[in-house]
């Protein structure tokens, strides 16, 4: 699922003003974190498509029947099924569809149907204060990191980093949206290591890049989508927090470029700790004429001195994990695993 949006020069240039240590300029002022409600079977969740169109029916189709199989009764956004050029409908009946889902009492969760882009195009669209006054589970990933990062930054609402509606609803993932949303277990985010017919395993391996524990506070998602919201009040502050990323079909000097993008602007140097789950499709083809995704993590992570690694089953990968942005969390970085330090409901 490709969401790669306009991330070259235009967006590097808004961020020439944030060289030199104006760091603060890029985030919104911190807020008061919010909790959502938790969720039960026999509850109404909503679908919603804030960003790319779906191609087939069937994709809206399938991921009404996931929900009805989790025990949910689903309502549809009005526009779910709409298109405009490559969009889920124009930017107006996009965000409509949220501000309506949002504000809609009988809706306990708004699950994106998909990815792809566009999503960042309706942050400045939402009510915020609306979203204050009747905060809900907002579940998505690779695009919806721009909802992610904007409802954290404007409402302090905690959202959840995971499978989208049309997307897979394997073992794996049913199992991780039980124990979050109705066991509300205290997660602990360690990978599923399988060796199969291997002599050692080789699937799903963390691989530390420095040693140590961190806690903070989780908050990024898709590395482009995050890093095009620079300059923006839609991104929240970086200081003393785990800032996890993953990215799909980017060459590694894109990488490269992105995080030294999070180095000028001053976020790198601000966080606790680190991890990166899976970089999808990012090989650099063949010959020598690239850096390496290792050399990469070494030039701008292993020098900030901080508990970090990478490997995490997050990403646009078939089996993720649910984890909450904007929630606090501990990261072991030797162990490659991270865990929940508090609730992530009400109450």
């Amino acid at each position: 699922m490709h969401r790669r949006d306009f991330i070259g020069g235009t967006a590097l240039a808004s961020l020439l003003p944030l060289v030199g240590g104006a760091r603060d300029a890029a985030a919104a002022p911190a807020r008061q974190r919010l909790l959502p409600p938790a969720l039960n079977p026999g509850d109404t969740v909503a679908l919603v498509s804030p960003s790319s169109a779906t191609d087939e029916r069937l994709g809206l189709q399938l991921a009404e029947e996931a929900m009805q199989a989790l025990g949910f009764e689903v309502k549809t956004g009005r526009h779910y099924a709409a298109r405009y050029g490559s969009l889920a409908g124009s930017d107006a009946q996009r965000a409509g569809d949220l501000n309506a889902m949002f504000g809609d009492s009988s809706v306990k969760a708004i699950i994106c149907v998909r990815g792809g882009s566009g999503a960042a195009r309706l942050l400045p669209l939402l009510d915020y204060d609306a979203i204050r006054a009747n905060p809900k589970v907002l579940l998505g990933y690779s695009d919806i990191t721009a909802l992610h990062n904007g409802l954290l930054a404007q409402a302090g609402l905690v959202t959840f980093h995971g499978p989208i509606g049309a997307g897979s609803w394997n073992r794996f993932n049913v199992d991780q949206f039980r124990r979050v949303f109705f066991q509300r277990e205290l997660m602990q985010y360690r990978n599923v290591v399988e060796a199969g017919d291997e002599l050692v395993p080789r699937k799903h391996r963390a691989l530390t890049i420095t040693g140590g524990k961190a806690r903070g506070e989780l908050v990024g998602g898709n590395l482009s989508v995050l890093v095009a919201l620079a300059g923006s009040p839609y991104l929240p502050d970086f200081a003393g927090k785990i800032l996890f990323l993953e990215d799909v079909s980017e060459a590694p000097y894109r990488i490269d470029r992105m995080l030294t993008t999070l180095k000028l602007m001053g976020a790198l140097d601000a966080i606790a700790g680190f991890v990166f789950g899976e970089c999808t499709d990012c090989d650099p083809g063949e010959g020598y004429g690239s850096l390496t995704l290792d050399q990469i993590f070494d030039d701008h992570i292993k020098p900030l001195g901080i508990p970090a690694y990478r490997g995490a089953m997050i990403g646009h990968i078939r089996e993720q994990f649910i984890v909450p942005v904007g929630g606090k969390v501990e990261l072991d970085a030797d162990a490659g695993s991270f865990r929940m330090l508090e609730p992530v409901f009400q109450g």
